[in-house]
């Protein structure tokens, strides 16, 4: 059990530093030309979803027993990955 709560702990402690760095890359945005400020709003909404999902997959895990905690650990790390990558992705751009 101990393993299920540590690894909730983790994913969410890189939640809110994704977060962190989406905030900065509003206020990024905000001092970009209009059409550069239009395609980073874009590329800032697309990581707000990716965020969303990966928040849900984190409730999904609390939910979880830890036997199902097994199960779940595979999916919640592919869209973590999936996450990390949309997040590099932007931050090139920036």
């Amino acid at each position: 059990m101990a393993d299920l709560e540590h690894y909730k702990a983790k994913l969410n402690a890189q939640l809110d530093e994704w977060k962190a760095d989406l905030d900065k890359l509003k206020a990024k945005a905000d001092g970009k030309s209009a059409d550069a400020k239009q395609e980073l709003n874009e590329s800032i909404d697309a990581l707000e979803a990716k965020l969303a999902q990966g928040r849900s997959k984190l409730e999904e895990l609390k939910g979880a027993s830890a036997e199902a905690f097994e199960s779940l650990k595979d999916g919640a790390n592919s869209a973590w990955d999936n996450i990390k990558e949309a997040f590099d992705k932007a931050k090139s751009k920036f």
